[in-house]
């Protein structure tokens, strides 16, 4: 065994396709492109959703959905729920102590006639009041 007598094992290796090399070949004429036409020609391709000319499924159907990415506050009137307007120091734990708060809520804006009054007692910046 030496390395000039090494050959690859059976059915390992096949011949590269030589096309457009004349009718004998039997992939000359047409290169293995079949006939005419659009798929015939060099740079062709569809675009992924092309129906033919028909208007794609994706313009057919109607635009549906809107996701804002604002965060929007949750709203609590004082004037309604007034333990919040008691508290000594107005934070997002303390609120939570003393009104059922869901776990996403990250943000809290209190409303209400008395709620300007409020603005003193806040210490956290995730809480804001607004009033008239």
């Amino acid at each position: 065994m030496s390395i000039e007598n090494l050959t690859p094992a059976e059915g390992s290796t096949k011949n590269r396709k030589r096309v457009g090399r004349g009718c004998g070949s039997g992939m000359g004429k047409t290169s293995t492109r079949g006939g005419k036409g659009q798929t015939a020609r060099s740079g062709s391709s569809r675009k992924r959703n092309f129906e033919g000319g028909q208007t794609p499924l994706a313009r057919r159907l109607p635009k549906i959905g809107f996701t804002s990415r604002v965060v929007k506050p949750y709203v609590i009137n004082v004037e309604k729920i007034k333990a919040v307007a008691e508290l000594a120091e107005i934070t997002m734990e303390s609120i939570r102590g003393v009104h059922k708060i869901g776990a996403g809520v990250t943000k809290v804006k209190l409303v209400g006639a008395s709620a300007k009054d409020l603005a003193s007692k806040i210490k956290d910046d995730n809480v804001t009041a607004t009033g008239k």
